[in-house]
């Protein structure tokens, strides 16, 4: 049995899905398609940073560097002291090479084989000139590693997409595939995790939205 120490540091790490955009609305498959926040996405970001600001103070915020997540970002950040953000490609979202920007309704009939594997086992998909989910589990999981390693013991938030941290939270909790399905993020929504050296990380609030008005959840 291991025994914990009193002074084991507690690391605060919240997890937090970027705001709407046009992809989201329209179905499409996003990938590294930089779409910006829409309308409802900057007021679902708003929402999101006074609910951040109600947790508590946060250190540093690391983001994907595509616009929807750097926008979502910046908003929280200026809503709680002007915390650092730091844009790290270790969260950009998938690449999902031919399938980018389109329609998935396009995609199914265009891709019927493809399409089964995001159905039903998406970790086995992997399309031409793109990243595997196995591919962006060990990017972003890595990622993570360095920083709470670096950062023991602080808050901090990392805003990200769906295809990022769906896989990142099954790689911090050791859940074996087929996951991606199990777990569910939507927009603008914050996830909790804590992070100590004896016990490694655990979950403590998945895909908290109570603070929107106005979200559309994805399925597929």
């Amino acid at each position: 049995m291991v025994l914990l120490s009193n002074n084991t540091q507690k690391t605060k790490i919240l997890l937090i899905r970027h705001g709407e955009c046009r992809g989201n609305i329209e179905g499409l498959f996003r990938g590294r398609s930089d779409f910006p926040l829409n309308e409802n996405g900057i007021r679902q970001a708003q929402c999101l940073a006074e609910e951040i600001a109600n947790l508590g103070p946060i250190d540093f915020i690391f983001t994907s560097p595509l616009k929807r997540a750097f926008q979502t970002a910046e908003i929280i950040s200026k809503k709680n002291g002007d915390v650092p953000v730091t844009p790290l490609q270790g969260f950009t979202n998938i690449s999902l090479g031919p399938w980018e920007g389109r329609k998935k309704a396009e995609i199914m009939q265009e891709y019927p084989e493809e399409w089964a594997l995001w159905i039903n086992c998406p970790e086995r998909l992997k399309l031409p000139n793109s990243e595997s989910i196995p591919d962006v589990q060990r990017r972003a999981y890595s990622t993570l590693e360095f920083i709470v390693q670096k950062y023991a013991g602080k808050t901090f938030a990392i805003v990200s997409h769906r295809a990022v941290l769906k896989p990142l939270i099954a790689a911090c909790l050791q859940i074996a595939d087929p996951y991606f399905w199990r777990i569910h993020v939507d927009t603008a929504s914050y996830s909790i995790m804590m992070y100590e050296e004896e016990r490694g990380y655990c979950l403590t609030l998945l895909n908290q939205t109570k603070h929107l008005a106005n979200f559309t959840s994805e399925w597929i």
